[in-house]
């Protein structure tokens, strides 16, 4: 059994589901428009018609809450793609086959991993150029090492267990010990370590984007709120708090997730 029925996994899920459903929400509707100014609005006080307030533009915070966890949401999704798909080709068949292979992507990727994520993703993008998606390249690169590793780890674990080395004397293929063998015995620990990747994927993409290097204005991301809401951290607080509240949340639901997720047990 994969997942284990317990309060962790039941409040990880309510969580995750309340933050996505908004993050899907926002790709479609918003209640008000998030980047029309209002200059007669400035720092309201949350209302009826602006229930977190508004910014120093007179923009809906809300609205631009609700449009930033979808883009940050879009971000780390994206980054599990690249950097988990293509960590998951490397780890199978290093993990498998070894060799000078394994080798030489194991060392290059402790080489990539000897450095801060983030300065090499600011290298990264100060050569590339700013926006949402030179920072999509960059994190799911980055994040390629960490992944493979693990992936490695549990295909050379499971690889020597009695069940393998049974389906190799049956006859069974490479490909076929690998997809239908180690793998699916591998999902629990790669399921728990994705969520724990999403969760970093979401810090880098916020810190990034506090740094004015992620999503560009006009749009918002909940990184680039944060940073505009630092200069009126105690004229507006509900600017901030609305931002920091809605990564915790987000980044709350998938550690729980994590832990009611049962790993196998060492044979």
């Amino acid at each position: 059994m994969i997942i284990k029925k317990n309060h962790y996994l039941f409040f990880g899920f309510i969580i995750t589901a309340l933050v996505l459903s908004i993050a899907i929400i926002g790709f479609f509707w918003t209640p008000n428009n998030p980047n029309a100014i209002d200059s007669s609005n400035r720092f309201a006080s949350p209302s009826t018609k602006y229930p977190l307030g508004t910014d120093n533009f007179g923009r809906c915070i809300l609205s631009r809450v609700v449009e930033g966890i979808g883009a940050t949401v879009l971000v780390a999704v994206f980054t599990l793609i690249i950097g988990f798909g293509v960590g998951l080709i490397i780890g199978t068949l290093t993990g498998y086959y070894g060799g000078w292979v394994d080798e030489l992507l194991m060392r290059s990727g402790d080489v990539v991993m000897a450095f801060p994520s983030i300065l090499l993703a600011l290298v990264f993008i100060s050569i590339t150029g700013t926006g949402r998606y030179n920072v999509i390249i960059a994190l799911g690169v980055l994040f390629i090492p960490s992944f493979a590793r693990v992936v490695r780890g549990e295909f050379v674990r499971i690889r020597e267990l009695d069940f393998v080395h049974s389906a190799k004397i049956m006859g069974a293929g490479p490909l076929r010990i690998m997809l239908v063998h180690i793998l699916p015995n591998a999902i629990p620990v790669l399921l728990r370590f994705l969520a724990i990747g999403f969760n970093n994927a979401v810090l880098a993409e916020a810190s990034m984007s506090y740094l004015g290097l992620g999503v560009q204005p006009p749009d918002s991301s909940l990184g680039r709120l944060l940073s505009d809401s630092q200069p009126f951290l105690f004229t507006a607080p509900w600017y901030a708090l609305s931002a920091g509240v809605a990564i915790v949340l987000l980044i709350l639901g998938f550690s729980l997730i994590s832990e009611g997720i049962v790993l196998p047990r060492s044979e």
